[in-house]
Order: C-alpha cells, then structure tokens, then sequence
C-alpha cells in the first residue's frame, strides 16, 4: 500500500505467524519464479530475482523453498505455468486499487479477487490513469541512524544518483526514481553498505487520499483479505494511512 501501509506491509511479511506462512510462502516462490522465467536464474546478473530472494530470506523463507522456486521458473522442474496479472478496482470509500497476481489460474484468479471486491461494496473498475509506475526504495530510521545518513549531503549524493523525489516518514526515508534508475540505485547504496527495507518496482498515486478513522475501519477488513488471498503478489492503492 501506498505511504506508511507499505512500510507495515513489510514488516508483517516478516513477522508472519504459521497460520499465514503458507500464504505468504506460496506469493514468495511465485514472485521468484516468474523473475526466474523472464531473465534467468542468476541472482548476480538478474536483480528482480535478487529482490525477490532477498525479500523472501527476510520472511525466513527455507533455502530448499527458495531453489525449487528458481528452479521452476528455469524450467529445471515442472509445474504450472505462473503468469502476472493486473486488476484494477475501486474498493471501499471510493479508494482506488492495482492488484498484482502472479497465479497459475487466471480465471481462479480473476474470480476470487473480483469476489473480495465486491463483497466489500467495491468493483474493478479503470484506476490506472491516477498511477504512475516508479521505483521505490525504503530505508529504516535505525540504518540512517546508523550511517549516520540523515543530513543533506546524503540526500544530494541520493539525487546524483538518480532518485527523483525524498519522502521522510515516520518509519525511515522512501526514495522514488525511473524504473529504469532501480538497479544503479540500488548497487548505489550496496556501495555504501546501506541495508534497504525493500527496493521493488510499484504503482505510486498521483493524487493520494486520507481516510477518516472511521473510514479506516471499513477498509481494514478489505485489506486484510487482499494480505490472506494467495493470488495476490502486491497491491498499491491511493490511500495514505
């Protein structure tokens, strides 16, 4: 999710508890597998891969899962075709959202998402106009603090480098740049030793939107039936919580 959400997003795939491991494992080895398929299986030479790994060792995800999963996307072991999917919605309140699935069913996929849409009073619907597709960077306050990285300099070194826009929140420092800039920023910071929250290609709002309290509670229960849905690899939304 967009602003703060996402940096919670993070957080609870690290902090998964077994009733929910599967899932998240299960959205994991889909995400490897399809950066395997469309680039190799070669995390030195193939950086979506190495973000996909990376983000699914900080989800203590078992090394044996994480080889089958490269191995599937090679094709070094059958399985089921994994392909990617968009869905755009309107969900609750009028709140816009891209849904990314990586599945091996695109009509199980389809109807399952559509179903958590409309039984929250929502339905697909084109959002896309108001996103724009960036990549984002996302830096704890405690590596900052660590790097002692929270002055100006570090943010004129980040913007040579490629970044476009700065957002300081509450959990640490987002960065945003071209789609194309992700990986050089990223070896960027390798080069400095700075350890990133994550680093991910996303669909960022142009126009945000801040719920009311009260209108947090209704989407509560629709976002965490897009966390459960293991069709569901990431969604993004213009919601600023």
């Amino acid at each position: 999710m967009s602003g703060h959400s996402k940096w919670a997003t993070t957080k609870r795939a690290k902090a998964i508890v077994d009733a929910k491991r599967g899932a998240v494992f299960t959205k994991m080895a889909n995400l490897i597998t399809i950066a395997a398929k469309e680039k190799g299986g070669d995390s030195d030479t193939n950086f979506s891969l190495r973000m996909a790994i990376e983000k699914a060792k900080s989800a203590n995800m078992p090394k044996d899962n994480i080889e089958r999963a490269v191995k599937r996307g090679t094709g070094e072991l059958e399985g089921e075709q994994i392909i990617e999917l968009i869905y755009e919605g309107i969900g609750p309140i009028n709140s816009q959202f891209i849904i990314k699935s990586l599945t091996d069913n695109k009509n199980r996929s389809a109807a399952t998402i559509r179903h958590i849409f409309t039984k929250n009073g929502g339905a697909f619907g084109s959002v896309m106009w108001n996103f724009e597709r960036k990549g984002v960077i996302r830096i704890l306050n405690e590596e900052l603090e660590k790097n002692n990285l929270n002055n100006e300099d570090f943010e004129l070194e980040l913007i040579d480098a490629g970044t476009e826009d700065i957002k300081k929140e509450e959990e640490g420092m987002t960065i945003f740049t071209k789609t194309e800039n992700l990986q050089n920023l990223q070896q960027f910071l390798d080069g400095k030793n700075i350890q990133t929250e994550s680093a991910d290609l996303e669909y960022v709002a142009k126009e945000e939107t801040n719920p009311s309290e009260i209108e947090k509670e209704r989407l509560e229960k629709f976002i965490e039936e897009l966390d459960e849905c293991e069709d569901i690899s990431d969604y993004y939304t213009n919601l600023n919580i």
